[in-house]
């Protein structure tokens, strides 16, 4: 990891700590429900079945953390074999905690001030696009289109890091406001904040992944190029 350039240790810096308020209220949950000391507000459903909570929050932390690093570009120009290999497990946990999520979102009876239908529609559709999202991400990078698997990965990163946004500005809006938004306006806020990263992958796609990159060459050197190759070629 010595290979990163200040600049990516600042962002991975970030993300992690932008990826902590969320992963650390998982953890603390998981926690509880090996038998340590509660310190969280009861959750009935996971003590009912704590299993699909155990898997989402152990995804989801594996996800966001490890899925930082897969956005370094030194990393994946210098560390290529470990950017496979952190690659891999990214897309297992990012699978584990999509499918979990989903399976929670259907079983799992919430009340009305948590979930609403448009949250329960809306947290369907985003479970079901990133297992998509990875799926296709996967196949991408095995027909060597690249630019098309860092896309995916980035829009898939982007619907699982939603816990994360909506912690941060849920805590500024308690800070700012001294209110919780519940029911409707809960799913509204939630569901801005997956719109909110949504469009800032879709922005960073096109800055970085999009955007063809400009040629060193001058279209003079590249005419001169070529034909020195089929001089070569004819002699």
């Amino acid at each position: 990891m010595n290979v990163l350039t200040a600049r990516e240790w600042t962002t991975l810096a970030l993300i992690i700590v932008f990826s902590s308020v969320p992963a650390f209220g998982g953890l603390v949950r998981l926690v509880e429900l090996a038998g340590g000391p509660s310190v969280l507000p009861v959750n009935p459903r996971a003590l009912a079945d704590p299993w699909p909570i155990i898997f989402h929050v152990s995804g989801s932390f594996v996800f966001c953390i490890a899925g930082a690093s897969q956005f370094l570009p030194s990393l994946r120009r210098h560390r290529p074999t470990m950017h496979r290999v952190i690659g891999r497990i990214t897309v297992v946990a990012g699978l584990l905690s999509a499918i979990s999520g989903l399976w929670m979102t259907i079983v799992f009876a919430f009340p009305e001030a948590l979930q609403g239908n448009l949250l329960f529609f809306i947290r369907i559709i985003l479970s079901l696009a990133m297992i998509g999202l990875l799926g296709w991400a996967i196949i991408a990078v095995k027909a060597g289109s690249f630019g098309k698997h860092a896309a995916s990965m980035l829009r898939a990163y982007a619907i699982g890091q939603g816990a994360s946004t909506q912690a941060f500005f849920g805590m500024a809006l308690i800070v700012a406001f001294g209110i919780e938004p519940t029911g409707f306006l809960r799913d509204c806020f939630m569901v801005s904040c997956w719109v909110l990263n949504l469009l800032a992958a879709e922005a960073l796609i096109h800055l970085f992944i999009a955007k063809p990159r400009p040629s060193n060459q001058t279209p003079l050197e590249t005419k001169s190029h070529i034909s020195m190759i089929r001089h070569r070629v004819e002699h």
